[in-house]
């Protein structure tokens, strides 16, 4: 279960309960329609500040996201570039390598 919803359930109970406290509470219809009204506005401001700071978290943990991905996408660019480089060094220490080795054995069976 996420985080979020943890937090909106946990929100929403709490504003039920403080509903119910204030519908089952000895007092005069209207006074107990303003308190309700005043209640679900507060609720409301809370479940709105919770989820900007959720969406505020989430967009700067996918920003860090992306900054790595980016990161070791570039070291893997570099890797790869250092091994094409080590590959071609190895091939012409080859190709030379087998040319000492053709000459020799050329000068030998003469």
């Amino acid at each position: 279960m996420s985080s979020g919803k943890v937090v909106l359930g946990a929100i929403a109970g709490l504003a039920t309960g403080a509903i119910l406290g204030i519908l089952f509470a000895p007092e005069k219809g209207k006074d107990t329609r303003k308190k309700i009204a005043k209640k679900s506005k507060d609720s409301v401001e809370d479940i709105k500040a919770k989820y900007e700071d959720i969406i505020s978290a989430l967009t700067s943990k996918v920003e860090s996201v992306k900054k790595d991905a980016s990161k070791l996408f570039e070291h893997g660019k570099d890797l790869a570039e250092d091994a094409k480089d080590d590959a071609s060094k190895l091939y012409s220490g080859g190709k030379d390598l087998a040319h000492e080795a053709k000459i020799r054995a050329a000068n030998q069976v003469k």
